[in-house]
């Protein structure tokens, strides 16, 4: 990956962190919601552009990666601004331009979903792409139903709820690296869990999405637990059969990140269930669950994609993931609500950024810290 394009992408991603806490520098009464600009510019327009960098496996940035780069900015940038009949065209676009390139390196119909021979981390890769373009074409219907058609009436039935649209994609490529590292094995066993892993993470995310659209908790909670079980299953998979290398120290950070965003998930919905339920006094977990879902799950599997021919890299990786913690779980959530924080967590999560991509690569021996 080139240093322009290391650059752009951290200047994005960057600019992500900054709209989540615009809020405490801008008048109140805004009528424009950041928190969409927040995460679309970090899901869908970094990491977006990442995913097709990465499926189109080419030395340098392709067209369509760039032509998918700007679309997206001006998609976040329309539905920010409520312009919303140019969004949905672009939404339409944007998800056109993903599936030629899902096509292209898979097939149009994913039959290696059914096949048990494939790698499970190829499953992942085009689950990926599916669900990009699946969530793009999603967030456009979503606008013109609330906006113009109003056939359905569901209350979480809004733009901002597609959130999930465009990071699943990142948590699933995030997957397909994963499972990439682990060592083939010949037990049965060992197989048969890998692709339930996969069958569980993708229905269950979905059948997940379903019950938060139709408000039942019951079956979220059950949904939640069976997710986290499986997380915790490709944990100790990942763990007995990869290597050690520093790809390795990332991606553990990354799913004991996921681990967390799975407690913090799970004691949410369950705190919804409690008499003094207030969803104002539970913003506090609901952000520390999302900003270590975004900046420190997701991230970790983008930076390890984006230094992959890199690697080894000369940095410490334990603090590196150290400040990548202290910032994504302390730091980012408390500035949501106070400046000095909200600058040191800008601070920390550049720094962070700055080292990942930037460090220099390294020939030789793999670096186990």
């Amino acid at each position: 990956m080139s240093v322009r394009l290391k650059s752009l992408l951290m200047a994005i991603m960057s600019a992500a962190l900054v709209f989540g806490f615009l809020h405490l520098f801008v008048h109140e009464g805004s009528l424009y919601n950041y928190e969409r600009l927040h995460i679309f510019l970090f899901n869908l327009c970094g990491g977006g552009t990442i995913l097709i960098y990465y499926t189109e496996a080419k030395k340098k940035i392709s067209g369509k990666a760039v032509l998918f780069l700007c679309l997206a900015v001006i998609y976040a940038i329309l539905a920010f601004l409520k312009i919303y009949i140019p969004a949905i065209i672009t939404a339409i676009i944007l998800a056109i331009l993903v599936d030629t390139v899902r096509i292209r390196k898979f097939s149009i119909f994913p039959e290696n979903f059914f096949n048990s021979r494939t790698p499970v981390s190829e499953k992942f890769h085009q689950a990926s792409l599916l669900c990009l373009s699946i969530g793009l074409l999603f967030s456009g219907l979503v606008i013109l139903n609330n906006e113009y058609l109003k056939i359905i009436s569901l209350p979480k039935l809004q733009l901002d709820t597609f959130f999930l649209g465009f990071s699943f994609p990142l948590s699933l490529i995030t997957m397909s690296v994963m499972f990439s590292y682990m060592k083939d094995s010949v037990e049965k066993t060992i197989s048969l869990m890998k692709n339930i892993g996969f069958w569980t993470i993708n229905l269950g995310v979905i059948i997940f999405f379903f019950f938060i659209l139709i408000e039942k908790l019951v079956p979220q909670v059950l949904v939640t637990i069976i997710l986290f079980s499986a997380v915790i299953m490709i944990f100790f998979l990942f763990t007995k059969l990869s290597n050690k290398h520093q790809q390795k120290n990332f991606l553990t950070s990354g799913i004991l990140f996921l681990i967390y965003t799975a407690i913090t998930g799970i004691a949410y919905i369950l705190f919804e269930f409690t008499p003094c339920y207030d969803s104002a006094n539970m913003k506090v977990l609901l952000r520390m669950h999302s900003f270590a879902a975004l900046y420190g799950w997701n991230l970790c599997g983008l930076a390890v994609i984006c230094r992959q021919p890199d690697f080894p890299i000369q940095l410490h990786s334990g603090t590196i993931i150290s400040i990548h913690w202290l910032t994504a779980v302390i730091l980012a959530p408390l500035g949501t609500w106070f400046r000095p924080f909200a600058v040191l967590a800008l601070i920390g999560y550049v720094f962070v950024l700055y080292m990942i991509l930037f460090s220099k690569g390294r020939t030789g021996r793999n670096l186990s810290q």
